[in-house]
Formats: structure tokens, sequence, C-alpha cells
């Protein structure tokens, strides 16, 4: 990914921290870095969708209590993945200024804070809450494939596994007992905000990790570790980067638009509001398995153009479905849509597998995320503006489907690129010489 080097995008080298004299002092502290950084991916998974999840299913009631208009009503939906896409771009520089751990305690501050400042029973709390929160969260985002890189590069699929289905559990969580959970408050917004509590287990939990990590980025700096720089916008240049960013961009276009309308959809054409939200809890529930399943499908070379395809071809055909029958292929629809939402972990695996530093890696995660969540954007905020335009789903729908089309070929073409489940470098010129020797 070093395309063209930009002198404000360094990035240290990420060195292993020399063993220790002693034998077993050497192998308890490997040890105890590694057992820290897994309860990090776990406890940053399960809080990575929650603060999306917990608002949405409180849309409905927090409008009735604070009084906001359409404008603020369609707007709230779109500030997560336009945060994504914006604060992102932060996430390069934090992490060579303070190192993956340190980026990753500031988010979770982010997090933690801006979701109480949710509590506060007024619009614009909510607001600049869910800013400040989503602004978390999208460090987030592009930090986990760079620690991931860093202390599991020889185990990437099965940690990466492990966080998405912590991910997936923490918003059906979220979306489950959000209602309940407010009703019990009093209020919806205390609701939103006493989700603020499994933040602040999480960076409870990821300090001594930022503390361990702390004396081996000292010893890297004293010895006089080289800088890499690499531009960010210089990893898309690539064929391999370019499909890693077109990829990322439909499933998130997808996953988004699925998640906002689906339900709506169906209580449109005439499902009860209860049996509508079993059905998207169904689809989120298939989703957290699917993923596992393409993910281990992903990680052999010769089948990881399928992982990628099959998805998506299951989302063109649920969202098929939920054209032509809505409400009597709602079980069927829900069930492709969450195979197709099963992408999500392959493609997140493919980043973190790609770059030979996880300098490199920083790079593409921030280049393809930030890309991809800006058009992710598109996919809640357009179906839903096609939709009032046209007063029907037939139009959002076909959209939805073109996009998922486009998915099943980048991605069938994404798999057959890359190869092997270690570091690999995504550079245009590394690859145009690669295909020169060849």
């Amino acid at each position: 990914m070093p395309g063209t080097l930009s002198p404000d995008s360094a990035l240290p080298v990420t060195t292993p921290p020399a063993p220790e004299p002693t034998p077993d002092g050497g192998s308890r502290a490997v040890r105890r870095r590694a057992i820290l950084a897994l309860a990090g991916v776990i406890l940053v998974g399960l809080n990575l969708r929650v603060g999306i999840t917990s608002a949405a299913a409180l849309f409905h009631e927090l409008q009735q209590v604070l009084g906001y208009g359409a404008f603020i009503a369609s707007l709230l939906p779109t500030i997560p993945t336009l945060c994504f896409a914006v604060a992102g771009l932060a996430a390069n520089s934090l992490i060579r200024r303070l190192g993956v751990e340190n980026t990753l305690v500031l988010a979770l501050v982010l997090l933690s804070g801006g979701l109480a400042l949710r509590g506060i029973p007024s619009t614009a709390a909510l607001l600049i809450g869910t800013v400040v929160a989503m602004s978390g969260l999208a460090i987030c985002n592009i930090a986990m494939p760079v620690l991931i890189r860093q202390d599991h590069a020889h185990r990437t699929s099965v940690i990466t596994g492990m966080y998405t289905v912590m991910m997936t559990v923490g918003a059906t969580t979220a979306a489950t007992v959000s209602v309940p959970l407010a009703q019990a408050l009093g209020s919806p917004s205390a609701g939103l905000a006493a989700w603020s509590g499994v933040a602040v287990l999480g960076l409870l939990g990821f300090i001594p990790l930022a503390l361990v990590s702390r004396g081996a980025r000292a010893r890297n700096n004293t010895d006089g570790a080289v800088q890499e720089r690499h531009s960010i916008w210089g990893s898309l240049k690539g064929r391999k980067g370019t499909l890693i960013a077109v990829v990322f961009s439909a499933q998130g276009f997808l996953a988004y638009a699925s998640m906002s309308w689906f339900a709506y959809i169906l209580s449109d054409n005439g499902m009860d509001p209860a049996q509508s939200g079993l059905m998207f809890g169904i689809m989120q529930f298939v989703s957290m398995f699917t993923g596992m399943f393409f993910l281990a499908l992903g990680s052999r070379n010769g089948a990881r153009p399928w992982a990628l395809a099959i998805p998506a071809a299951s989302f063109a055909a649920g969202l098929a479905l939920l054209m032509v029958a809505p409400v009597e292929a709602a079980l069927l629809s829900a069930i492709l849509i969450g195979l197709g939402l099963g992408v999500f972990p392959p493609i997140l695996a493919i980043i973190s597998q790609s770059g030979a530093s996880a300098a490199e890696t920083t790079a593409l995660s921030t280049a393809s995320q930030s890309v991809g969540y800006l058009f992710s954007a598109l996919g809640p905020l357009g179906i839903g503006l096609l939709h009032g335009l046209t007063g029907q789903w037939i139009v959002p729908l076909c959209v939805a489907i073109v996009v998922a089309l486009l998915l099943m070929v980048t991605g069938f073409r994404l798999g057959k690129l890359h190869r092997g489940h270690g570091p690999r470098v995504v550079v245009a010129s590394h690859e145009s010489a690669n295909e020169r020797q060849a």
C-alpha cells in the first residue's frame, strides 16, 4: 500500500518487542499481551453496533417525546455512516501518534461520553451525543483490523470471526432490549444512555492492554524505529485496493439500507409491527452464523471468491422477494438477506490480512472504510428518498438489487485476487510488478 508517499501520514513500523533474557518471563509477557488483546477485540466488537441499533429501536418514541420534525428524523439514521466516513479519516494520524491501543482507548472514551450525553432529554443533546459516539465508533472501525493484524497476524480469520460475532450479539441484544429498558427507566433518552455502561466496560477492559503496550512502544522509539510513510488514498490506486473499496461500499449500502428499512417495508405492506420486528430479529440472527460460515469458507484460497459472491447473490434474491411478495415471503426474505449480511466478516478479514505491515493495513483500512461508509450513507437515505418520491418500494428495491449484483461481481473478482492468510502487500506498483513477472 505504499503507493504515493505522504509526509504527513508516516506510521511507525510495528515491531514485536524484543524477548526478555529470561525465557519464562518473555513467554509470560507474550501470553499476557495475547490474552489482553483478545479481550480487547471481544469488548470492542460487543460495542461496535450497540449505539446504532439501540437508537434505531427507539426512534419513534424519541420523536414523540422530544417533538422533532421529519428532517431530524431522516438525519438521525444517516449520522452513523457519515461519521464513519469523515471521523474515520482521523484514525490514521491518531494511530501514528498514539499507537493503536491508545487510539482505541480514546475512541471508547468518545463512545462512552456520547452515549451518556444522549440521556439528556433534548434534541440537541441527542444529535451532539450521536455525533460524538459515532465518531468514536468510526475510529474503532478503522483501528480494529489494524489491532487484529498487529496482534493476531497468523489467525486473522478466527479473531475476525469472534469480533464480528460479538458485534452481531451486541447489535441484536440492543435492538431487542432497548424498548423494554426505556419503558422500565421511564424515558427513551434514559434507555439510550444506559448503553454507555457497556462502552465503559469496554474502556475499562482495554486500558490494561494500552498500559502493557506503552513500554514496548517506548522501547521501539528509543531504538530509533524506522518510520514508514504511506498515503491513505494511494492505497486505493492498485487493483486490489480499488476492489476492496468497491466491495466494502456495496456491502455497506445494502447492510444499512436493510437494517433501516426491512421492518418498515413489511409493516408498510400490512404486517403487524411486532411480527415485522421478529422478522428483523431473524435476519440479524441468521447473519451471525452465516458470517462465521463464509469466513471459514473464505479462509481457503480456492473457495474465497464464492465466500463473497454467494452472500451477494443471496442479498439480491432476498430483495427480489421483498419486492414481489413482501409479507407472504417475509421469512424467506429475512433468511436470504441474513445470508447476505454474512459477507461482512470475510471482507474485514481480507482488510486485516492485507499489507506487509500494520502501517499499510492502517492506510488501506482508513481509505476503504472512509469511502465505503460515505457510500453506505446513500443506502438508508437514498432508499428512503426514492420511496418518498415514487410512493412505492419497487424502484428503491431495484436499485438495491443492482448494488447487490455489483457486489457479487466485484466480490468474486476480489476473492480471485486475494491470496493467503497472512500479511500481503496491496499496492499498485507491487501488484504490477508481480503481474509482469508472471
